[in-house]
């Protein structure tokens, strides 16, 4: 599996680069967003598995971000500030923090914090052999290496995954990731598993992808 990704939603550049290597350093994948409007864009986009938040962000307080991802997602958020009063964590964890961690802090218990936290929230994967796909990120790894792919590209597969050695028509395709909206002559899905195949041929995925010509495709069981 891949590394576990976590943004770092902090203004003070310093904190934010010595945080990054830190955790870089353990294993982690970090993001960094320097504004609350940036975190909100990259919490959206990548999909963290967990969040530090700064509470004192230059375009609004981080309580606001804090409100807006639990509007939305139940991704851990770990409030790193320098507030430390017991009114602000109270208040904090009200609104959904998951934990609350006062600046300056000792690296080692960030990092249990952490650890305790993403315990609980293991990414739901799908494995097939050398295949995991991660249908809430949308991300499919082969033997260990990340393949990029585009949505449709990977509900095709996501499809085929769902009966690994069943032969799954055009038809069924069509339905399933398309809403049955293709003409019946259009060659739409074949070009979309053979640009799947080949980025799997590029990571030394071969035959993973299985033609009946005629009927449709399917996974090697």
């Amino acid at each position: 599996m891949p590394a576990q990704r976590l943004l770092i939603i902090e203004d003070d550049p310093d904190i934010a680069r010595l945080l990054t290597l830190d955790l870089t350093d353990h294993g982690y994948q970090v993001i960094h967003a320097a504004t609350a409007m940036d975190g909100l864009i990259q919490a959206r986009e990548q999909h963290p598995d967990l969040i530090l938040l700064d509470l004192g962000l230059p375009d609004f307080d981080g309580s606001t971000v804090l409100t807006r991802l639990r509007a939305s997602s139940n991704v851990p958020i770990i409030v790193v500030t320098a507030r430390g009063s017991v009114e602000e964590k109270v208040q904090m964890l009200t609104l959904g923090a998951d934990d609350y961690v006062v600046k300056p802090y000792d690296e080692r218990e960030l990092e249990a914090r952490i650890k305790v936290q993403l315990r609980q929230v293991e990414p739901a994967t799908l494995t097939i052999g050398d295949l995991v796909l991660n249908p809430e990120r949308r991300q499919l790894w082969f033997r260990g290496i990340e393949i990029p792919l585009t949505p449709k590209e990977f509900e095709i597969l996501l499809v085929l995954a769902t009966e690994p050695g069943k032969i799954f028509r055009r038809e069924d395709l069509t339905q399933k990731v398309w809403n049955g909206e293709l003409p019946a002559d259009s060659n739409v899905i074949d070009v979309h598993v053979s640009n799947l195949r080949n980025k799997l041929r590029d990571a030394d995925g071969y035959k993973v992808v299985r033609t009946v010509r005629g009927i449709g495709y399917g996974l090697h069981a």
